[in-house]
């Protein structure tokens, strides 16, 4: 009997000790979902060195041989902090200018390995820079600083779309929105709930008295098509 603490391993382990119990690998195989050339890998790599030296062996071992080498990796991590908004491919083909060959998927590869294959993150590393060693910013860096604060005017940074999270005591929140496309004047509310209820309320309560106050009758809306906004009349709680 094979016996692990590893968590990982203990299916496997089980799969093994599942066959020598029932004297069948065929059986065993079936009860535990696998098929038997899984059986007998799992079988070979227990001989070979013990079930938590080899059974749980990754196939995803890193080929350092692919990689680049260290002057153009280096290269790669500061032209990311030079020209932050700078996407791989043109920072691929600026690093050309300067002599050093690399392509666009090989400069994202670096970029990853540093964490820096996103914007926000490039602007981090921007930053921790100025904090540390002081450099005077270029004008390419200064544009990309310039572009945070705008983008991040107004804006809200949620992990999940349609929704701004859970609050504890509350539950899920709902944002629901309105924008004149031609007053550029918004309105916002956020509820519990996404139902028909709930867009009609921003609509009845806030936005189009708000217009008929100025005189100004709304012809038209644009919607999402999301679920609060679609369907039959009838079907709707709030018609």
């Amino acid at each position: 009997m094979l016996h692990t603490n590893n968590p990982i391993l203990k299916h496997k382990a089980g799969l093994l000790n599942l066959a020598e119990e029932l004297g069948n690998v065929s059986s065993a195989c079936q009860v535990m979902g696998v098929s038997r050339d899984t059986f007998y890998r799992y079988q070979q790599r227990v001989e070979e060195g013990g079930i938590d030296s080899r059974i749980d062996k990754s196939r995803r071992t890193a080929d350092v041989k692919n990689r680049v080498d260290e002057p153009t990796a280096h290269a790669g991590v500061t032209s990311a902090i030079e020209q932050p908004a700078v996407g791989q491919h043109r920072s691929s083909n600026e690093l050309r200018k300067r002599g050093v060959l690399i392509a666009g998927s090989g400069v994202r590869s670096v970029w990853l390995r540093h964490h820096r294959e996103h914007f926000k993150k490039r602007l981090k590393a921007l930053e921790e820079e100025i904090a540390k060693e002081g450099i005077i910013l270029s004008d390419a860096q200064i544009a990309a600083l310039e572009k945070q604060d705008d983008e991040a005017c107004g804006e809200i940074d949620t992990a999940h779309p349609g929704d701004l999270g859970h609050l504890k005591g509350v539950g899920r929140l709902y944002p629901q929105t309105f924008v004149d496309t031609y007053s550029k004047i918004a309105f916002a509310a956020l509820y519990t709930t996404k139902t028909p209820i709930t867009a009609a309320d921003l609509l009845f309560d806030e936005v189009l008295p708000f217009f008929e106050k100025h005189a100004l009758p709304m012809l038209r809306s644009l919607t999402d098509r999301g679920t609060e906004s679609c369907g039959r009349v009838e079907h709707h709680d709030d018609p």
